[in-house]
């Protein structure tokens, strides 16, 4: 059955001139079944060289807006429309204006994980592996920063000088990670490197051998001679790591860890 139904999504892409793309919190049999597989950043990047005229996203709304924002000529399909993201749903593009009438000489810098409407009136838009950067880039002292107030520390940790305004936003998965879990399961694991998204509680963050993005967890993993890694994102993630690492064990820093959409 299974054969059969992969076998009739192939053909179906060869119909309609389509090409799967899968975010890494996916359940793995999307994963596998996917044409390419990456985060927000990897995604985007690779949705603006695809020949095809039609992509199919399996992530949540923004995503696929972001293709389409990037792909105005191809249709871009979303499997599940109601498939949203709490924490892009927690800033509007009129609390975002209000929040630049405040702070008029501030630039705005938002997330990725964000609505198309709240872009639209943004600067400058960034993701969790690139956000750094972006803001060492920027001339201006003053920062707004939305949707994330997880990822808006980290990044205010590590760009001091600027005068930050962080929007009060969280994504409610990464919220299930905490100091307490961490601790334990080092104590079992204590070889263990222990890998956090700067989505993270700061306490977690704070106990994290490295706080990286998706894409740089799979990275440093491969690159790193250790054997174990306490995984702390969504755990959809674990299965890329594992295909790519057969000879290294990961383990989620909370079986809880899923995004509900």
């Amino acid at each position: 059955m299974k054969n059969s139904l992969i076998a009739r999504i192939d053909q179906l892409k060869e119909q309609k001139d389509a090409i799967i793309l899968a975010h890494n919190y996916q359940p793995g049999e999307i994963q596998d079944i996917a044409d390419h597989v990456g985060d927000s950043l990897e995604l985007a990047r690779i949705s603006q060289n695809i020949e095809r005229s039609t992509i199919v996203f399996c992530g949540v709304h923004f995503m696929a807006e972001t293709a389409k924002i990037l792909n105005p000529g191809k249709t871009v399909l979303l499997p599940d429309i109601h498939a949203g993201c709490p924490m892009a749903n927690m800033i509007t593009a009129e609390q975002l204006q209000a929040e630049k009438i405040k702070h008029p000489k501030a630039v705005v810098v938002t997330y990725i994980n964000s609505t198309a409407a709240v872009k639209a009136i943004s600067d400058v838009c960034c993701t969790s592996a690139n956000g750094v950067k972006i803001i060492q880039s920027i001339d201006s002292p003053e920062i707004i920063f939305d949707p994330d107030k997880y990822l808006g520390a980290f990044i205010a940790r590590s760009v001091p000088e600027k005068q930050y305004h962080i929007w009060n936003g969280y994504c409610p998965t990464h919220m299930v990670f905490t100091r307490e879990g961490i601790s334990a399961l080092k104590e079992k694991h204590p070889d263990a490197i222990v890998l956090v998204h700067p989505e993270c509680r700061i306490e977690v963050q704070e106990i994290a051998d490295k706080i990286c993005s998706t894409s740089q967890m799979i990275s440093f993993a491969h690159n790193h001679d250790a054997k174990e890694f306490i995984i702390c994102t969504e755990i959809g993630l674990l299965h890329r790591m594992n295909k790519d690492n057969p000879g290294k064990t990961f383990i989620p820093g909370s079986p809880h860890a899923i995004c509900p959409n």
